[in-house]
């Protein structure tokens, strides 16, 4: 009986040295050699300081920026730690006053605006955290954002177009707009490097 305890705990410790402790560090390690900017964030830093990551999604209500997707982490949007979609079904009543919520504050950013509303202006992903919006999207605040900027509209949307990203190897995925980078781009603080 104490041989096979013996055997156990042994067993135990070695499986959680290696799956608790080397293999973690091995992928750690392999990322930062591999991938130094991914693995520690996709962050953009300006000056020393971090403005935010490229992969998630931060809140924008001045009517001189675009609007990112809304965030269904609580307490605070857009929140890492607390990555979650809503839940709520398509009868839910909450979901149904959160998006007409969300109508009316778009309408009432820009009221000259009559289009359609892309569907991502309205609802959270999955996540709560998406720093993309569609390029529709984008092109739906245009108009508010030049007149906000006292920009051409044709100068922010050379802009948006900069800021577009293709499907990912030309296949997965959709065409997306990364939020942060557009509006960094707007303020004159965004070079690729």
């Amino acid at each position: 009986m104490r041989m096979l305890l013996r055997q156990s705990l042994s067993l135990l410790l070695l499986l959680t040295l290696l799956t608790g402790v080397l293999y973690p560090l091995a992928c750690t390690g392999l990322a930062q050699l591999i991938f130094p900017r991914q693995a520690d964030g996709s962050l953009i830093v300006r000056d020393g300081q971090v403005l935010g990551s490229r992969l998630i999604g931060q809140s924008f209500s001045g009517p001189a920026y675009f609007w990112s997707r809304p965030s269904a982490t609580t307490p605070y949007a857009y929140a890492a730690d607390a990555s979650s979609g809503s839940n709520l079904g398509p009868t839910n009543p909450a979901l149904r006053n959160a998006i007409e919520r969300r109508i009316a504050a778009l309408q009432a950013a820009d009221p000259a605006q009559h289009g359609s509303i892309p569907v991502d202006l309205v609802t959270s992903s999955a996540s709560g955290l998406d720093p993309d919006i569609t390029p529709a999207a984008a092109q739906y605040q245009l108009a508010r954002v030049a007149q906000a900027r006292h920009l051409p509209p044709a100068a922010v949307q050379a802009m948006i177009r900069a800021s577009t990203r293709a499907r990912q190897w030309g296949v997965l995925g959709e065409p997306r707009v990364n939020v942060l980078e557009l509006n960094l781009r707007l303020d004159g603080l965004w070079s690729r490097h």
